[in-house]
């Protein structure tokens, strides 16, 4: 069960993070082309932006497509050597700031402010408790008009008959999430369900706002149990593009 103690110890300590964690793109073929092959196209009306603010972002392997695509970025993780790893790795980066917390507070983000709050590929590990914490300070952290995409656990809906698979939240759902977003006076505009690292739909992807923003919004639940064959279409078929790029130095900085 990945609890917050699980989380404070495997980041902060017993991970090595000798690869950044670029290691958890491999199925895409890459960080890049992950980003520009799969979290891009689910963000792109909402990027570029003014103020961003992203929640776990170990060692920056989506801060350096946030950092600058926004005027403003705010990164805030349980660990500390991720901050200070990605303080070195983002120095010259001016407009970004990175605080460590205590895995449940956002505190060190002013409230009303980020027009996108983006966490990937982190809060999966984040049991009900975490997210329950986290859902009401992220709708208090939104602009009017900005949007949270949050990408979460759904083991919860198999009910504990599939093991643990990739360290996977086991309280949290898709369900779980939105009656947490609708108690606290947000809006959910749409949430996509998929598979992960195999054919089970332990995953989720929420994009919410304040309800004061979407006032007539009605939720869209999408279900797809091909992300992981779009995953390999994006490695056999895109990462080459990539790679190319960054082998001839035309990628963006600091997207290696």
């Amino acid at each position: 069960m990945p609890d917050l103690n699980w989380n404070q110890a495997t980041w902060g300590a017993t991970y090595d993070w000798d690869k950044s964690g670029e290691e958890w793109s491999e199925g895409w073929g890459g960080s890049a082309a992950q980003w520009f092959g799969a979290i891009l196209p689910r963000l792109h009306r909402f990027l570029p932006a003014r103020r961003v603010l992203e929640i776990a972002p170990g060692f920056g392997r989506w801060t350096k497509f946030l950092v600058p695509a926004c005027d403003e970025f705010v990164g805030i993780d349980l660990s500390e050597k991720c901050i200070e790893a990605c303080r070195e790795r983002f120095t010259t980066a001016k407009h970004a700031r990175f605080f460590a917390n205590d895995g449940q507070s956002l505190a060190a983000a002013p409230d009303g402010y980020f027009d996108l709050i983006f966490s990937f590929d982190s809060l999966v590990h984040a049991e009900f408790d975490i997210i329950a914490t986290y859902i009401p300070q992220i709708l208090s952290k939104l602009a009017p008009g900005g949007v949270a995409f949050i990408h979460h656990s759904n083991l919860m809906t198999y009910n504990k008959t599939i093991g643990v698979p990739h360290g996977r939240a086991m309280s949290v759902s898709a369900d779980a999430v939105a009656e947490l977003i609708r108690r606290a006076d947000g809006a959910v505009l749409l949430q996509e369900i998929a598979n992960w690292g195999g054919d089970y739909m332990i995953d989720c992807m929420s994009l919410f706002a304040r309800r004061d923003s979407y006032p007539a919004a009605k939720p869209v639940r999408l279900q797809n149990p091909m992300f992981m064959a779009q995953a390999l279409l994006i490695k056999n078929f895109q990462s080459p593009y990539s790679r190319l790029a960054l082998d001839r130095g035309h990628g963006l900085a600091g997207a290696d």
